[in-house]
């Protein structure tokens, strides 16, 4: 069972957050008194991205996820803000009118940047935090134009569902090989439209929200972070061997995982897999 929970975010945005929870067992809490988890997409996620991871959470912990502003179905104004200051305070503000902290954080990519800034922000919100395959150091100005130049090498509007599967998939150059879980993650966050399929954010608001963090290290606010933190990446991922290391040596109470045969999209990959990264840790939450 899934429910929508409208969520007013910095600036007055709305924010769509979706609450994952079958009814409960009889030696099971109520949602209500079951321990918070925050999940947070990154860029170009949505919400539904972490269905699966949610719907075994939900057996243990009220399990929400939120589409942050420009994504999913949360508001995506061209007068809105995209800084790092209105990511934070949106996850701020559904941690609060949900009722959820102090909760567990679990962000992938530019959701987990989100996650660790809150947590140094507001430590008594965040209980624990799961970092899914993002760097703390500087990307730079060549990656962002890599980025710029990626969006128009995109062949929208897209016929089909299929042509969306095939090329994020198959043909998108940035693909080294067949990737099919790539294609659907991607046919995901796409809608119909008069002419064709096209993605449900704007691209602009998507390269405005990756530049105000793109070009800079994050290092200190990872620092900042008191409680447990568990860093993952996929073997194939983003994030290497040496810096997921050094950040789990930075972060206080930092402990590491890694999951095999996995790309950028670690818990999209491999669902399975990814939950056994994870729930050890949750576990220890869960017990201390």
């Amino acid at each position: 069972m899934v429910r929508r929970i409208d969520v007013t975010g910095a600036g007055g945005v709305r924010l769509a957050a979706w609450e994952f929870a079958d009814p409960p067992k009889n030696d099971q809490p109520r949602a209500s008194e079951a321990p918070g988890v925050l999940l947070l997409h990154g860029l170009m996620g949505r919400a539904s991205h972490w269905a699966s991871t949610a719907r075994w959470l939900s057996e243990r912990h009220r399990a929400i996820a939120l589409d942050q502003r420009g994504h999913g179905q949360s508001d995506k104004g061209p007068e809105a803000e995209y800084t790092r200051e209105a990511y934070v305070e949106d996850a701020e503000a559904a941690l609060d009118q949900l009722g959820l902290g102090p909760a567990v954080l679990i962000g992938h990519a530019m959701g987990a940047l989100t996650g660790w800034q809150l947590a140094a922000k507001r430590p008594d919100l965040v209980r624990a935090l799961i970092i899914c395959d993002m760097r703390a150091s500087a990307l730079g100005a060549a990656s962002q134009r890599e980025w710029e130049d990626w969006f128009k090498a995109w062949p929208v509007p897209f016929a089909t569902l299929a042509d969306v599967r095939k090329w994020f998939g198959e043909d998108d150059p940035w693909v080294e090989r067949r990737n099919p879980s790539r294609g659907e993650f991607y046919a995901e966050v796409m809608h119909e439209c008069p002419d064709g399929w096209r993605p449900v954010f704007e691209p602009e608001q998507m390269l405005k929200s990756r530049q105000t963090w793109v070009y800079d290290a994050h290092w200190e606010e990872l620092a900042q972070v008191r409680c447990p933190a568990l860093v993952v990446r996929g073997l194939d991922g983003e994030l290497g061997r040496a810096e997921s290391q050094e950040m789990v040596r930075v972060l206080p109470r930092g402990q590491y995982a890694e999951v095999a045969d996995a790309g950028h999209l670690v818990h999209y990959d491999q669902p399975e897999a990814w939950r056994a990264a994870i729930e050890p840790f949750l576990d220890g939450v869960l017990t201390s």
